[in-house]
C-alpha cells in the first residue's frame, strides 16, 4: 500500500469517526425524547415515514458505519496478526458493502 493510500485510509477513518459521534448523540437524543414523551414504535414510524430530513440524517448515519468499520477492522487485523495485502483488503471491502447494503435496507424500511 502506499503512503498516499494509507493517509486516505488514516482522514477517511477520522472524517468517519467525527461524523459518527455527531450522529450518534443525536440518535441518543432522539431515543431519550421518545422514551419520555412515551412515543411508542407505530408513532415513531409515523413521523419518519417520507421525513427527507430523517432519511438524509440515518442515511449519512449509515455510510459512516461503512466506511468506518471495515478500515478500523482492517488496521486491527493488520497489525495484530500481519495480515496484509489483497487477501486482506477485499474481506473488509465486502464487509463495508454489506453493512452500506444492510443499513441502507433499515433507512429505506424506516422512510418508505
Amino acid at each position: 500500500m502506499t503512503p498516499r493510500s494509507q493517509v486516505l485510509l488514516w482522514a477517511a477513518q477520522r472524517a468517519s469517526a467525527a461524523v459518527l459521534a455527531l450522529c450518534v448523540i443525536a440518535h441518543l437524543i432522539t431515543i431519550v425524547y421518545a422514551v419520555r414523551t412515551g412515543l411508542s414504535a407505530a408513532e415513531i414510524l409515523g413521523r419518519t415515514r417520507g421525513s427527507y430530513g430523517w432519511f438524509a440524517f440515518y442515511a449519512v448515519f449509515v455510510a459512516a458505519v461503512a466506511i468506518h468499520a471495515p478500515i478500523g477492522l482492517r488496521t486491527i487485523l493488520s497489525e495484530t496478526f500481519g495480515w496484509r495485502g489483497t487477501t486482506l483488503d477485499l474481506p473488509v471491502l465486502v464487509l463495508g458493502v454489506a453493512l452500506a447494503l444492510w443499513g441502507w435496507r433499515a433507512v429505506l424500511a424506516v422512510f418508505a
